[in-house]
């Protein structure tokens, strides 16, 4: 009720507000050359361009320049305070996922929307979310290992696209188009710190941390006679920080955890090049490094804990946990005339590596010959893809042409999981004392997986200009896996356009996502010793893939894709100055895949099934979850030009969208067990249907004047729950409002500063009550505030940068 509620009144406040404007603004009081800047959309069209505002589907198109007005320096955050129906939380205290954080489109799984670079699929990272967490379960992304610096606008498709694209594009597609530029350069200094008041539950101070340095730029060389290379490169410090409450168990008492952002170096470059060669036909290229290296805490140990050994660490501990990622991608083609077709041939490859490391730590069960750090395993992902795409119109007697598109995709891809050293995983012999490295268990030998699979899959789009005022498209592709087989997907998409102000646009789609190779293999299991037998044997406890033999016990069969309908209805008003877009939309996803809870270790049924196996306690994932997802985005842009007070840009976006579940995966027990437990609790139904807020609102107001400019943003977040079995234990984020402002002053010789505030006054999520043991045991005072806040925890951040291009 309250989505439909914030929905209506959006919608009264944005007719209301167009209305207004309509009738004050005449369409010939400016220029379309003062009041627009004509942006050319190629995403979600095979083979026609058209400018954003008569695309037959909802795009948003984020140039560089907003990207680079507001403090943070990570594409995902910022991207994700401009387009409306994207959420980055920062999340903490969730392994890997701390510092390759994923980014949602309309609240669904961040692997819901597919990526491409310059119309070219990215690969994922080798990391799957298995915390619990926003995005719990998925495989995405990481949109911060590609540098602000080396792009020229952003297009974000927020619509339904697997039978123009392939696996992934169920929410919809983040198109990175990147800069091209022979000549020319700029460079950029940023620095920045979080200057804030925390205030838990049960203390309060000021704080000052998380400093961040940041040095990126380009340059745009000659390439032949006409044609370009374009490098950017960026590099980034980070210094950690910590929002926890303080640790009443301790004497003094005293803040253990160190909750917050992980302390981060990383180092990226990205190249872009196009060569003109005979008869119209190019050569283009990119490719992309970057290297991370991140260290993030896990919960604290008590000297007295059963995960310590007290002559090594009297005090107790803090683990840290190391990620060290590196990407690589490379994609080169050719392009140009073939006949009367336009056609493009491409090969690109991608992979991502991640190293673990434990340090500050101990594995207990190893005594006083435990090590303090650990080498805890490795996880790597590859990609290659070919595509093969032509195009070309037909004059067939209506209004304007049919264009018909036609492509191929085949693609290889490989996941690896290796071994960490003996201590971080065995056990060393020594009864009662936990076996592992603490705060990041290694991966063992029986967790190790090479695998790789092949797909191949065709489409066919056909645009159509029927009319003056019609237009459809029509798509189609076929997909083959060698793991799981095939699917089918298709779209139509149509516009009407009413006059120049005024056009309705919709589709109709069916969609799906693939499994990924890690939601397929992953394996992450601890060693555990049973005392109940004797003598004594070390089992395995964790995540098992749905295929091995103890996960086929408690019922688990292989993955299958998920499938989606969707449904999209909108329109489009244009005045003069004003823009207003409203977009509806209704996303069913069946057979969607999620991670299981463990098995409860005291079901003596349970544990009789999996004792044959070794193993103690299992999750998997699972296919089985039907969802859907209805929602409104409400997009409107002014820009007003003044002969005294200068240029004011307006824009207001809203996203409100309630997702719920329609059907629920079950254990396959019923005959074997008496009372099967829950396969997916309350607490991970909520993580998959509210971990993103159901009402976001941005206005964002823009002035220019001579050689200043102020960018101003308020943020409205509705409220996200971090979810328990008990309803009487969920943490809320709250409803919360974001102030951002900054200034820039351009001295007229290309050199430019920017004074900014990111959350101005200082607001952060509710506290966490101090009635609620969300963190008790070792993370006592640890989850001060809840992780799944869309705006973080960290308080007020201040910074300054210096731009300088030629």
């Amino acid at each position: 009720m309250k989505t439909t509620n914030f929905t209506l009144k959006a919608l009264s406040l944005t007719t209301a507000l167009s209305l207004s404007l309509a009738l004050a603004v005449p369409a010939s009081a400016q220029s379309s050359t003062d009041t627009e800047v004509t942006e050319i959309v190629v995403t979600g069209a095979r083979g026609v361009q058209r400018s954003k505002l008569d695309t037959l589907a909802p795009v948003d198109v984020v140039r560089k320049d907003a990207l680079d007005a507001q403090g943070s320096t990570e594409l995902a955050q910022a991207l994700s305070r401009i387009a409306p129906a994207l959420t980055f939380p920062r999340i903490s205290a969730v392994d890997g996922t701390d510092s390759i954080r994923p980014a949602s489109l309309r609240g669904l799984s961040p692997d819901q929307t597919l990526v491409l670079v310059n119309g070219k699929r990215r690969h994922t990272s080798a990391l799957v979310n298995v915390g619990g967490s926003a995005g719990r379960g998925s495989v995405a992304v990481d949109l911060n290992a590609i540098p602000t610096a080396g792009l020229n606008t952003i297009e974000v498709l927020r619509d339904g696209a697997s039978a123009q694209y392939g696996s992934d594009a169920i929410a919809g597609v983040l198109n990175l188009r990147l800069r091209e530029a022979r000549e020319g350069g700029g460079i950029s200094a940023t620095v920045g710190q979080y200057i804030t008041k925390v205030e838990p539950a049960n203390s309060s101070r000021d704080v000052k941390d998380g400093e961040t340095y940041n040095l990126s730029g380009w340059i745009g060389l000659p390439l032949g006679q006409d044609g370009f290379l374009t490098v950017s490169g960026e590099a980034r410090k980070r210094n950690p920080t910590s929002r926890g409450d303080i640790n009443n168990t301790v004497t003094p008492a005293r803040v253990t955890s160190r909750y917050g952002d992980p302390e981060t170096e990383s180092y990226g470059l990205f190249a872009n090049a196009g060569l003109p060669l005979q008869n119209g036909w190019s050569l283009y290229g990119f490719a992309s490094y970057q290297d991370l290296d991140s260290t993030s805490a896990a919960f604290s140990r008590p000297a007295a804990s059963t995960g310590n050994v007290p002559s090594i660490h009297p005090n107790g501990f803090l683990p840290l946990i190391n990620a060290k990622s590196k990407d690589y991608s490379a994609t080169g083609g050719v392009k140009g005339q073939w006949g009367d077709w336009d056609s493009d041939y491409s090969i690109g490859w991608g992979r991502n590596e991640l190293d673990y490391t434990v340090l500050n730590s101990v594995s207990p069960s190893y005594g006083t010959n435990s090590k303090t750090e650990f080498y805890a395993g490795n996880i790597q992902y590859d990609q290659v893809v070919f595509n093969a795409d032509i195009s070309r119109p037909f004059d067939i007697g209506l209004y304007g042409p049919l264009t018909l598109a036609l492509g191929v995709e085949a693609r290889h891809e490989t996941y690896q999981i290796g071994r960490g050293e003996e201590q971080s995983y065995a056990f060393g012999g020594i009864a009662g004392a936990s076996p592992g490295s603490q705060g990041f268990t290694g991966f063992q030998p029986s967790n190790e997986v090479d695998v790789n699979r092949d797909n191949v899959g065709a489409y066919a789009n056909v645009s159509v200009e029927a009319t003056e005022k019609l237009q459809f498209e029509v798509a189609a592709r076929a997909e083959h896996y060698s793991d799981f087989g095939g699917n089918f997907s298709g779209k139509l998409s149509s516009r009407y356009d009413f006059n120049d102000a005024f056009a309705v646009r919709g589709s109709v789609s069916t969609g799906f996502r693939a499994p990924s190779l890690a939601q397929q293999y992953f394996t992450s299991t601890a060693s555990v010793v049973n005392t109940n037998v004797t003598p004594s044997v070390v089992i395995e406890t964790g995540l098992f893939p749905a295929t091995h033999p103890a996960s086929v016990a408690l019922g688990a069969t292989p993955l299958e894709a998920e499938k989606s309908l969707n449904y999209a209805l909108g329109f489009v008003f244009r005045k003069g100055p004003f823009q207003l877009t409203v977009d509806g939309y209704d996303i069913r996803i069946n057979d969607r895949i999620v991670l299981s809870d463990n098995t409860p270790t005291g079901d003596a049924e349970i544990l009789a099934l999996l004792e044959p196996y070794g193993v103690r306690s299992a999750r998997f994932f699972t296919n089985g979850v039907t969802t859907q997802t209805t929602g409104v985005d409400i997009v409107a842009n002014y820009r007003h030009l003044t002969d005294s007070l200068g240029r004011f840009d307006v824009s207001l976006a809203l996203n409100s969208s309630n997702t719920v579940i329609k059907k629920y995966p079950q254990y396959n027990l019923s005959a074997i067990v008496t009372n099967p437990p829950a396969l997916f609790p309350r607490n991970r139904q909520f993580i998959l249907t509210n971990a993103a807020p159901e009402n976001k609102a941005t206005l964002s107001v823009d002035w220019t004047g001579g050689p200043l400019t102020v960018n101003t943003r308020t943020t409205y977040y509705g409220d996200v729950i971090d979810p328990s079995n008990n309803i009487l234990n969920d943490v809320h984020s709250g409803e919360k409002t974001i102030f951002d402002a900054s200034a820039t002053y351009s001295f007229g010789n290309g050199t430019s500063v920017v004074l900014g505030a990111d959350n101005l006054f200082d607001v952060y999520p509710d506290a966490t009550p101090a009635n609620i043991n969300i963190g008790s045991g070792n993370g006592i005072g640890a989850l001060a505030f809840t992780r799944f806040s869309p705006f973080g925890f960290n308080g007020r951040y201040v910074y300054l940068r210096l731009n300088h291009n030629w």
